[in-house]
């Protein structure tokens, strides 16, 4: 394309005529600034005089590009809050104020990344592609917004769906001591959420790298990463990371509870963070209460688990459940974190190490577990096969201290105990392999009918998996009524027990062991719910 001279002529005098006028309207103005100056450096906090007008968790910036919040405002200087690499810092540092609070990137472009509390990449994926921005520190909803939970949020672990159930909008916390499978139960949760149109958020706090490395790992070989946002924070890294690391993953989990979606959130663990901020509360001479924790944390962590909740219609409908973890020391839940994170929870799931010991994983110890919400959200069908079984298992455990005394035993009590071990193997599951809602209710439903009392405990996983594997031969109208939260009615129940009948057949003990009046959960008669009296387990092969 050709372009005559007096055609760029005529351009350039157009172009050289508006940056002319632009110049001409310019008019200069002079805002002030303010300028601090650093008085000293500590592990993590500094110490800063020359900013009069600073406010209360106000953002500053540190030479080098190092952000602070400030935190101590005193009358002749401030402490802040460092979030970088303050070795690199010094007395007599220029500090300026920003004049705004820390904010997080939130959006649809975090999906499937991994990011710092500070919002910056960690994954080698290039930058966010964020819709906006939002305050890591923000009110929780008022009580009129919020609505009741009434939806599962189905974890895919037997123990805890059947036993101590959780709805979309509950917090339960999950404790334990060191080494008891708390993360596992977390990341079996996350794992179960797909394809249900839950977000996940995942929330790393103070761990180790290898730690990080092998949960980061496990969502991308489980295709989880798509609907999860991973926001890390290493042992390494400065206190202040660690205290903001929940907050700023809490405002990324409300950006989709507010657009209407289910949203779950996994804090990974409060403990580091309650450590965090004692250290960074003595460091600022904050003065020190019980266990030299300051006073004010049990606010910390009650305002960061209150934005958890289920949202009204008027709201989007949207919620946000969130499973904060805690460590205990020696099994010690009346310590001061642990009962104060109970009392704030609407529940909490206990690991047992006794019970990880023994192999029983997941080590749940279910009576010292509690869910106060879920039993209500719980599907009616679940709730019918699964009604009784926390009992069962509670009297069978009471039994089983007792019969160590080689105590003589009656014969309903050894049913009891006989039934309260096929619970515990029905139970007991492998890491990282959540069952669907509809397998879990045949398990349970031939576990609360008695069929299991009759199979050897050594084929107990061996029947489970040919009852498992025998879902497809289930109508297709009774799995749709089943997932629409219906109730399972009697039809549907013999449908399902007809097919455990026939499926657990061949596992029976003896040829004279009768399917109708089956042992029931509480060594009581129960009535014959396929309908075929007399008909009897053949031997096994």
């Amino acid at each position: 394309m050709n372009i005559s001279p007096d055609s760029l002529t005529a351009i350039y005098n157009q172009a050289f005529a508006g940056f002319k006028e632009a110049r001409e309207g310019y008019l200069p103005r002079l805002l002030p600034q303010e300028i601090g100056t650093v008085i000293s450096v500590s592990n993590g906090i500094a110490r800063v005089s020359g900013l009069p007008n600073v406010g209360s968790d106000e953002l500053v910036i540190f030479a080098g590009k190092v952000f602070g919040i400030a935190f101590n405002l005193d009358e002749d200087e401030i402490g802040v809050v460092l979030l970088g690499e303050y070795w690199n810092l010094h007395a007599g540092d220029e500090v300026r104020r920003t004049g705004r609070v820390m904010d997080v990137p939130v959006g649809e472009g975090l999906l499937g990344r991994v990011i710092s509390p500070l919002g910056q990449p960690l994954d080698g994926q290039g930058p966010l592609l964020a819709s906006g921005r939002l305050p890591i520190e923000r009110p929780a909803a008022a009580i009129t917004n919020r609505a009741p939970v009434t939806v599962p949020l189905e974890t895919g672990l037997k123990v805890i769906d059947a036993l101590i159930p959780i709805g979309r909008g509950q917090r339960e916390l999950i404790l334990g001591d060191r080494q008891t499978g708390k993360t596992s139960i977390a990341i079996d949760t996350i794992l179960n959420q797909r394809g249900k149109d839950v977000i996940c958020v995942y929330c790393s706090i103070g761990q180790r790298g290898a730690s990080n490395a092998k949960a980061v790992n496990t969502f991308r070989e489980k295709m989880a990463m798509q609907y999860t946002v991973i926001i890390i924070t290493e042992g390494n890294e400065p206190p202040g990371l660690a205290y903001i690391a929940p907050y700023a993953a809490t405002s990324v989990a409300e950006y989709f509870m507010e657009q209407g979606k289910d949203v779950l959130i996994v804090y990974d663990d409060l403990t580091h963070h309650a450590r965090a901020y004692r250290e960074l509360s003595l460091l600022l001479r904050r003065p020190p209460g019980r266990e030299a924790f300051p006073g004010d944390i049990f606010y910390i962590h009650s305002r960061l688990l209150e934005r958890a909740t289920h949202l009204h219609s008027s709201k989007g409908g949207g919620s946000l459940t969130a499973l904060p973890i805690i460590e205990t020391e020696a099994q010690n839940i009346s310590a001061y974190i642990p009962t104060n994170l109970i009392s704030i929870t609407d529940g909490q799931i206990y690991l047992s190490p006794a019970l990880f010991e023994l192999g029983i994983m997941p080590a749940v110890d279910v009576g010292k577990s509690v869910s106060r919400v879920g039993g209500k959200a719980q599907r009616p069908a679940f709730h019918m096969v699964a009604g009784d079984l926390k009992l069962a298992y509670a009297q069978f455990e009471e039994l089983e201290s007792f019969a160590r005394f080689g105590a003589r035993l009656d014969e309903e009590s050894r049913k009891v105990i006989e039934h309260g071990l096929r619970i515990r193997a029905c139970l007991k599951q492998s890491e990282f392999s959540p069952w669907p809602m509809v397998d879990q209710i045949i398990i349970l439903l031939a576990l609360t009918t008695g069929y299991f009392d009759l199979i050897p405990l050594e084929r107990m996983k061996e029947a489970q998996h040919a009852l498992r594997i025998s879902t497809p031969r289930i109508p297709a109208e009774i799995i749709e009524r089943l997932e629409q939260a219906e109730t399972l009615s009697d039809e549907d129940r013999q449908a399902i027990v007809n097919i455990t009948h026939e499926i657990l057949t061949e596992f029976a003990t003896s040829s004279n062991s009768k399917l109708d009046g089956v042992t029931g959960p509480a060594g009581r008669k129960q009535d014959n719910a396929d309908g075929l009296s007399h008909k009897r387990f053949r031997e096994p092969s």
